[in-house]
């Protein structure tokens, strides 16, 4: 199963005015927690399929993938969070995202939902709250008593995707 997501404007997602201003974002499951990234970021989402394994790769990387003839790395969210690493299942989900000018995939327990957020109920990040996934945090967003905490890939990411493929 592919879904694959367009950003263009449709008339529920125009340009909210100035004063209005909202973002999109993809919220998945990862050890059970809820996450969301930016929309602008997801090209594709992908059922869990097999990677191809590369020699002396960090415990989160999970090997790449060839997507349509184009070779992109995956890495295990929940492990690069500092959750146990576990072997995916038909279940899990790739979510292919674009960091600067590389895709990588990132995978997840499961895709949630689409969430428009307005720039003035993204919460900040409280002090003392230290871990891998707060240094990647952009914020928090209640959703029906909910936090969820906006994720920056590139955070996360951005330094090892290339160097991923490279080797």
């Amino acid at each position: 199963m592919t879904v694959e997501l367009t950003t263009a404007p449709t008339p529920k997602t125009r340009a909210a005015p100035a004063d209005e201003a909202h973002r999109q974002f993809v919220t998945f499951e990862v050890d059970g927690r809820s996450y969301g990234v930016d929309i602008r970021q997801v090209r594709e989402i992908r059922q869990w399929t097999r990677t191809t394994l590369l020699p002396n790769q960090p415990a989160h990387t999970r090997g790449v993938l060839n997507l349509r003839g184009t070779i992109i790395p995956v890495f295990d969210l929940r492990v690069r969070l500092g959750g146990p690493a576990l072997d995916p299942t038909p279940t899990n989900v790739i979510v292919i995202v674009q960091l600067n000018d590389q895709m990588i995939g990132v995978v997840v327990d499961a895709v949630s939902d689409i969430l428009r957020v307005a720039d003035d109920e993204v919460l900040d990040i409280p002090g003392g709250a230290e871990s891998a996934a707060s240094e990647a945090l952009q914020g928090l967003v209640t959703v029906k008593d909910e936090l969820i905490g906006l994720l920056d890939l590139s955070l996360i990411f951005g330094h090892e995707s290339a160097e991923s493929v490279a080797g």
